[in-house]
């Protein structure tokens, strides 16, 4: 048990490509629920909840993302989440400046962990004894502190920590002999068999003063940046926004390339507790439930003959017949059909998609609002209709459309219609029309989710032909 808290730092800010097409850009892996019913994130703060060791999360977020993470942040009874938004990824190490200068205003002193939001941690008890086992080189020594999980397989998409002598003072903790970038097969067997190396699995546990110290050595303009940046934080509800002119000027790097690599006095704790990083497809059959077969089946699917396959819809029914160790994932708008050994290769189909200039890589069908959600069932020349989910209490807001006009149906629930000054209530079944130009609002005043049939026509029809006027969530 620690004689202080530690306080915990979730890093958010990943896109999950190697996970596509259940992974996107705006809604990435993290906010999934991949394993269990909880999403990734929320099972990281879950990992964490134990107060007589930490304190309350500290998360770092991507700015597109941050209605949908403090959603989930207060599905599992955090009401008024601390949330930093960067206003552009620039990697883990500044990101890692933002939570210390943060937590330093609190505890000079204090203690960071700090986390990865979509990782699958088994064994939450061999974690915590794997935190305490640090703790010694870390408050005495004043070590930075990763852990290095014991490798079971010559494993390629990881980097790997070479473990030097052990601490006198701190039993089970290491001196970092090496770092190691992701080897070749060959490399990685002869890693496996040496018994002296370990994953790098990318969690920290830093003196917040410390840290803060070594940066300013070892990288004294991200530093800067960062503390600029922190100057200007402004609290937007329960976001906090550091200045953006600031924190784009820091270099972009990780936290092993720009502070581990370059610190004299760093630790690991070797460590076995069912983690896994679930980078791709393949990683995430390892850790799912298989049947008899082998497979993980998920959705409408139908496994015929095959073995040790990943089988999973979310849209239209998957029919697999004599298949063996392939990965297939089918959403509304895209299926991928991958071997389980090339499944690290999915991040070159988005890339592709990005560079053809396509969407499929960047939301679902349903994209999701911080009102609620909606999703596009059909479109054609001059027309598209959507299905609008409005949580209660919710309100999108006061806006108008130079280009087009919209149609509300209402198929479930009660809405109140805002066009130009007259308000009016609509119940199931009712419409309304919305010219083009007019002033309008719609709101869910009731206790149930209120679904509408939006049927849009005009000349132009695409999301940026948004005039806001009013916004409960301080959208421009």
């Amino acid at each position: 048990m620690p004689s202080r808290k530690i306080s915990p730092v979730i890093l958010s800010g990943g896109s999950g490509t190697r996970l596509w097409p259940l992974s996107r850009a705006l809604y990435p892996k993290q906010l999934l629920p991949l394993v269990g019913e909880s999403t990734m994130i929320q099972d990281t703060v879950k990992r964490v909840s134990d107060k007589s060791i930490f304190n309350e999360p500290l998360i770092i977020a991507n700015e597109e993302h941050r209605f949908i993470v403090a959603e989930q942040l207060r599905q599992i009874g955090m009401d008024n989440p601390r949330i930093i938004l960067e206003p552009e990824g620039r990697n883990t190490a500044p990101a890692a400046a933002l939570a210390a200068l943060f937590l330093e205003k609190e505890d000079p002193t204090g203690l960071m962990l700090i986390m990865p939001s979509d990782h699958v941690i088994a064994d939450r008890p061999a974690f915590i004894r794997a935190i305490e086992r640090a703790l010694p080189a870390v408050t005495e020594s004043h070590a930075l502190s990763t852990f290095g999980i014991i490798p079971t397989a010559p494993e390629t998409g990881y980097g790997y920590i070479r473990k030097g002598k052990e601490y006198e003072t701190c039993p089970g903790c290491h001196q970092v002999a090496e770092f190691k970038e992701k080897p070749d097969v060959s490399t990685a067997r002869s890693y496996l068999k040496s018994e002296e190396y370990l994953w790098n699995s990318g969690i920290f546990l830093f003196p917040v003063r410390t840290f803060l110290e070594i940066l300013g050595n070892v990288e004294p303009e991200m530093l800067e940046a960062c503390r600029a940046a922190f100057a200007g934080l402004e609290k937007d509800l329960c976001f906090l926004r550091p200045d953006k002119e600031s924190f784009l000027s820091s270099p972009s790097d990780s936290i092993d390339y720009a502070v581990m690599e370059k610190a004299e006095n760093v630790a690991v704790v070797p460590v076995e507790m069912g983690w896994n990083d679930i980078g791709c497809w393949a990683a995430l059959w390892d850790v799912q439930h298989k049947d008899r077969d082998g497979n993980v089946c998920q959705g409408d699917v139908i496994a015929q003959g095959s073995r040790n396959c990943l089988l999973k819809s979310e849209g239209p029914a998957i029919a697999a017949i004599g298949l063996e160790d392939i990965v297939a994932v089918a959403t509304d708008d895209a299926i991928l059909i991958s071997h389980k050994d090339r499944t690290q290769e999915v991040k070159d189909v988005v890339s592709h998609l990005a560079r053809e200039g396509r969407e499929e890589h960047i939301s679902h069908t349903v994209v999701y609002r911080p009102w609620g959600s909606y999703q596009t069932s059909d479109f054609g020349d001059r027309f598209q209709v959507k299905r609008l989910t409005v949580n209660p209490g919710q309100t999108l807001s006061l806006q108008k459309h130079h280009h087009r006009a919209e149609h509300w149906i209402v198929v479930q629930g009660r809405a109140e219609v805002t066009v130009e000054n007259e308000v009016r209530m609509l119940n199931e079944n009712e419409s309304c029309y919305i010219p083009v130009g007019s002033v309008h609002r719609l709101s869910n005043p009731g206790k149930i989710p209120l679904h509408i049939i939006e049927v849009q026509s005009g000349s132009y029809l695409g999301e940026d032909d948004i005039v806001r006027f009013e916004d409960t969530y301080g959208r421009g």
